[in-house]
């Protein structure tokens, strides 16, 4: 209950809040929501399978027309909010200003290679967010993370029963 009432709270205009410390706690909650999400699904799916959004090639083509340089294996904040970098994502994020929650605070790993812990986050709108984790998913840079952290394989009763023994029912 309580999270729904949080969720209609944060669909309210911004200017309604100013820099109300609740607020900012629900944005950064959702935003670790979204990281966990995110992480349980690169490690359950090969990357290359995973589609984000209905518009994963739009937003990947034009990331690659932008930003046809920008490494993805490791990002930083210079890499992101640089004064020139601004005015290039802000152009780039207008192009997708149409889909819901592009510009919401979002988490994502700094370092492709690694887990999300608070060294290896980064803070940015949704739509940078898209960009490059389907940057990294085609470009084979998230298949590292999805072999280490890949969850074990469930079994069944049966197969951990020791060959021999016979389950009583």
């Amino acid at each position: 209950m309580e999270m729904m009432q949080g969720a209609s709270l944060l669909s309210r205009p911004a200017e309604e809040f100013g820099n109300d410390e609740l607020v900012e706690e629900m944005w950064a909650l959702k935003a670790m929501d979204h990281a966990e999400v995110y992480f349980n699904l690169l490690t359950s799916v090969h990357p290359s399978c995973l589609h984000l959004t209905p518009y994963d090639d739009q937003i990947y083509q034009a990331f690659r027309e932008d930003f046809p340089d920008l490494k993805v294996e490791v990002i930083t904040d210079d890499t992101l909010k640089s004064d020139d970098a601004k005015v290039r994502w802000r152009t780039f994020a207008e192009k997708f200003n149409k889909l819901d929650d592009y510009a919401y605070g979002t988490l994502i790993r700094s370092d492709a290679s690694k887990e999300f812990s608070p060294e290896n986050s980064l803070l940015v709108v949704r739509i940078q967010f898209l960009a490059i984790e389907i940057a990294r998913n085609r470009e084979g840079l998230n298949d590292e993370v999805h072999r280490k952290f890949r969850p074990p394989p469930r079994t069944t009763v049966a197969e951990e029963l020791v060959p021999g023994e016979v389950q009583e029912t």
